[in-house]
Order: structure tokens, then sequence, then C-alpha cells
């Protein structure tokens, strides 16, 4: 019986490549959360945000590793191949983010001392954390002219990245209330978030097949509305939100100016995520080689 247990193993689940980069994000990611749990220092929000993105990415990357190794994945409501793809992504997208906000809220200078060595120690691991992940991110992306998986293709990894960043955006929000130019742009950035993160969930959970429509032309047709809606919230966000205005000083760590120039920042990055999804859709839909 235990030969046969041994026989069901997937031993590529861990010696491919891609099981390698899993293994590494696995360790690198228990690193540093161990790391920071040793420190006590991880205060809310941002040390809370990196706590949760390190134990998060470890778990689920664990859970991946152990569902491929004994081969359980196909009993999954759900396509495998998109979950992990679109996964990986977000992995990498969180770690990166917590790998510069960690050191930036909690590293000082000078730094010197156990507590600063570990925190130091910390962020390498989360660094060498996310290139695993971005490793895992090019090794399963669709080659060109395979759309099997739709979240492993170029738009489809984009698709992971708007919604990230329009997560950003949410929370960097703040006294847009009573300005009809920046209540367009919440709703801007409220629909596009809700549509892009339905297409995920439908892809994940093979949904999308059954919709009545021509999908890659409607989904061409979202991109150019959505490339449209975030051109508009690029010229009003920073017209309401900064007015011309320069930063003011003082201007402490909740700075509103500070706020509302980073969402200006990550409005430009959707916009040009929206018409680089745009032009490979096209690509895809109507310029597909025989």
């Amino acid at each position: 019986q235990s030969g046969r247990a041994m026989a069901t193993l997937n031993l590529r689940a861990l010696s491919s490549w891609v099981g390698i980069a899993r293994l590494l994000a696995v360790l690198l990611s228990c690193l540093s959360f161990s790391l920071v749990a040793s420190t006590g220092r991880f205060e809310a929000p941002y040390g809370t945000w990196c706590m949760f993105t390190w134990c998060f990415c470890f778990a689920v990357t664990l859970l991946v590793l152990l569902l491929e190794l004994l081969e359980l994945y196909p009993l999954l409501p759900l396509s495998w191949d998109d979950f992990t793809s679109a996964f990986s992504m977000l992995a990498a997208l969180m770690v990166f983010t917590s790998s510069v906000v960690f050191p930036a809220a909690f590293i000082s200078s000078p730094c010197s001392g156990s507590l600063c060595a570990r925190q130091a120690v910390a962020t390498a691991a989360s660094c060498l954390c996310f290139l695993a992940y971005a490793l895992e991110v090019s090794l399963t992306r669709a080659k060109p002219g395979d759309i099997s998986s739709f979240l492993s293709t170029v738009p489809g990894l984009l698709k992971v990245f708007e919604a990230y960043v329009a997560c950003l955006i949410f929370s960097l929000l703040d006294h847009y209330n009573g300005k009809p130019g920046l209540m367009w742009c919440v709703a801007v950035y409220s629909i596009c978030f809700i549509f892009t993160l339905l297409i995920i969930i439908f892809t994940i959970g093979r949904c999308l097949t059954y919709i009545p429509c021509p999908l890659e032309k409607v989904l061409v047709g979202y991109n150019v509305l959505a490339l449209l809606m975030y051109l508009t919230a690029m010229v009003l966000w920073p017209l309401y939100s900064l007015g011309g205005q320069s930063r003011p000083d003082p201007c402490g760590k909740n700075c509103p100016w500070d706020k509302n120039l980073g969402v200006t920042f990550l409005t430009i990055f959707n916009l040009i995520a929206y018409l680089v999804d745009l032009v490979y859709s096209t690509r895809m839909v109507f310029f597909r080689a025989p």
C-alpha cells in the first residue's frame, strides 16, 4: 500500500523550475515574516500589511505545492492554470510592495544592532521572494498564440496588475467628497476594478464560456472604455486634488498632498496598463496567425 501511495506523488511539482521557484518563495516568505515577528515591530497599518502579505503568500504557495505534489488539484472546480498564474502575479506585486514599504516605514538611519540586522535580512529575503514569484510568472506565461489559459497571457496578467493597482489607489483615497471631479475619478476606479475583478473570478471559475456573446471582442470593447475612463481620471484627479499647489511644509506621514500625488501616479500606471492590455487584446482577437 505504501508503494502505491508513493506512486501517486508528482515529484515534478518540486523538481521542475516552477516547483523550485515556488519552494524558494515558501522559504523566503517564511524567513521574512519570522524575522519581522521576532522583532515585535510591525505596527499597523504598514507592518500589518507586510506581515499579512508574507504569511498569505507562504500559506497559499505551500498549498499549491501540496496539491500539485499529491495531484489533487484536478478535483477542484476551477481552472488550475488560471488560478496559479493569477496568484503568482498577485503574489509578486504584493511582495514587491512589501519589500518597498517595510524598509521605508521601519528601518531608520543610522541602522545598527540586532534589531536592524533582522529587519535588513527580512527585507533582503522579501526582495528575493519577489524575484522567485517573478520567475514563476515568466516560466508559466503563455507562449505567443496559446490562449488556453487566459490569465497566463499578457492581457490576463495585466488584469491582475490593474486590479491590484486599483486596490492601492483605494488605500490612498482621502478627502474627495463634495468635489464632482474627484467623485467621478473614484467612480472610474471603482467601476473598472469591479469589472476587472469579475473577469478574473469568472475566468478562474470557468464561467466565461456561459456568456452568450463573443467574449474576446467584449474584452476589447471593455479595454477601450476603461482606457477612456482612466484618461479622464488622469486629467481630473491632479487638477482637482492638487490644484497646482506645491507640497505643504510640514507634510507628515499621512499628508493628504502625498496621498493625492500617489493616486496620480497610480492612475498613470493603470492607464498605461489598460493601453498595453488593449494593444495585446486587439492583436489576439483581430490579428491571429492562421
